[in-house]
């Protein structure tokens, strides 16, 4: 056995070849040459599309040196295009088994089985695809950061995602040939929100102008993320649970950044309403003379991420979905906790569609409804995080409260496509929704508004008026730690 095995099967990051990995690349010279080759194109982009003004800024970062969940990553100070992004994959469980769909009970595959092909390159792209646009969408936050603990958050996410890039670009080298080469390189072609070569899916094409935003996407984006990563984890394709499994653990940090950022919006937004003696969230101007993000346009933020996360999902009944279960190839979420026979020849499952000008739940074939099974677990997860939100309003004594939209609401994808809705998903005609539009989305003056506060506040241990600082540093670090050496002129 070489060294380099050795470290594979211990879980060690071999950092002795250009791509740190612990899947043996320097026993691979094949699939090593061809991640050197795409290597400085990936670096052209990140240069180009990557967080704008800072890369000379040395940042405290994460980086993973283990797979082992007990002391995965170090922290230390490293510029971005320095950071060493790299292929790891969870450990491998030799006695892993299909746990869905007809080829239940076979052994995993460890190579792309023919007949599944285009299927499993296809998800590996879309999965890819979104890993680039979110940093595109973000590039710009660092200016306006509102303390150097979140532009450095900032930070750690984008070169995460950086990294789940080159995850999905390993499988798509070592196991797809010639066209999966075609598709690493198509994945640092496309541009979120370019009119002639878009990312992949629309909510990977919406702006991202301000710092409320990127906490609503990290929390209700990722969060999406998340659950399709759950769902591949399951795969019978093994190197691409394998893959999915460790970005979970990467995903957790982005998903933290966006409940506790929004949370710390409504934190300081009650704390400064209170200060005030200003008992009404809904006399929004006296609570923007405070110099903070009122309530009810934090909920129009949520309405407009959430409903846009939901299109993610796709079609409520979907024949691609059950063809991917029925594969083997893609999961429910927790698909082993499940309690039924995980084939779902004959059950059934209720799926929202608007039937007789309502929305009503109908009993649908599983199989098909797997999209909405999932769209369903996603919704409970956020839940948890609304609620928590909630609770500090309660706290503070201030009669509101957040809620997830209806699922009928703004859709763009789906059952509802097109169908206009209250937030509680009343059925509008189109001219009502166009008059009505601004009471459950933000509009131009929100936006301005917002925009008016995104002043960046760098100083080491202070914050933006319009957000609380955190309970704890990141790695424990004490309030007044300089997350970011920025370069002064």
């Amino acid at each position: 056995m070489t060294n380099s095995s050795a470290a594979y099967v211990e879980g060690v990051v071999d950092y002795s070849t250009k791509i740190p990995n612990n899947v043996g690349l320097v026993n691979d010279a094949r699939v090593l040459k061809a991640l050197e080759q795409w290597h400085p194109g990936y670096i052209d982009w990140w240069m180009t599309m990557g967080p704008d003004g800072f890369q000379t800024s040395e940042v405290y970062l994460r980086t993973a040196v283990s797979i082992d969940p007990k002391g995965w990553a170090q922290f230390d100070y490293v510029k971005m295009p320095e950071y060493r992004w790299g292929v790891l994959l969870a450990t491998k469980d030799e006695e892993r088994l299909v746990n869905f769909g007809a080829s239940k009970g076979e052994k995993a595959w460890q190579d792309v089985p023919g007949e599944h092909r285009a299927a499993l390159r296809r998800l590996i792209v879309i999965q890819g695809d979104t890993e680039p646009a979110s940093v595109e969408q973000q590039r710009h936050l660092g200016k306006t950061a509102p303390s150097l603990y979140d532009m450095r958050n900032l930070f750690q996410v984008n070169v995460e995602e950086g990294r789940h890039l080159w995850a999905m670009v390993y499988l798509l080298h070592k196991y797809f040939g010639r066209d999966g080469r075609e598709e690493a390189e198509g994945l640092l072609q496309r541009r979120s929100g370019d009119h002639d070569k878009p990312r992949m899916l629309g909510a990977f094409n919406e702006a991202t102008p301000d710092w409320l935003s990127f906490f609503m996407f990290t929390f209700f984006t990722d969060r999406d993320g998340k659950m399709q990563l759950e769902s591949l984890a399951q795969s019978g394709f093994d190197p691409l649970s394998r893959t999915c499994r460790f970005m979970l653990t990467e995903e957790a940090h982005h998903m933290f950044v966006g409940e506790t950022g929004v949370g710390r919006v409504v934190e300081r937004t009650c704390e400064a309403m209170k200060a005030a003696g200003a008992g009404d969230p809904y006399d929004i101007e006296r609570v923007r003379r405070l110099g903070v993000i009122d309530l009810p346009t934090i909920q129009k933020k949520a309405n407009f991420h959430y409903s846009l996360s939901l299109d993610l999902f796709g079609s409520e009944v979907s024949t691609n979905a059950a063809n991917y279960y029925n594969a083997g190839l893609k999961g429910r979420f927790m698909e082993t906790k499940i309690d039924d026979d995980h084939l779902l020849s004959n059950a059934k499952y209720p799926v929202f569609k608007l039937v007789d000008g309502q929305p009503k739940l109908v009993a649908e074939p599983a199989l098909s409804a797997i999209n909405m099974r999932l769209r369903d677990d996603y919704s409970k997860d956020c839940q948890g995080g609304i609620g928590r939100w909630n609770k500090i309003i309660e706290k503070a004594g201030i009669k509101f409260e957040l809620k997830l939209p209806s699922v009928a609401f703004h859709r763009g994808v789906g059952e509802f496509a097109g169908v206009e809705t209250t937030s509680d998903g009343t059925i509008l005609s189109n001219d009502e929704w166009l008059r009505r539009r601004g009471e459950f989305l933000p509009n131009e003056d929100d936006g301005a508004f917002i925009a008016s506060l995104m002043k960046p506040c760098w100083e080491k241990g202070k914050y933006a008026h319009w957000i609380a600082p955190p309970k704890v540093g990141i790695d424990n670090k004490p309030g007044d730690f300089e997350y970011v050496r920025i370069p002064r002129a």
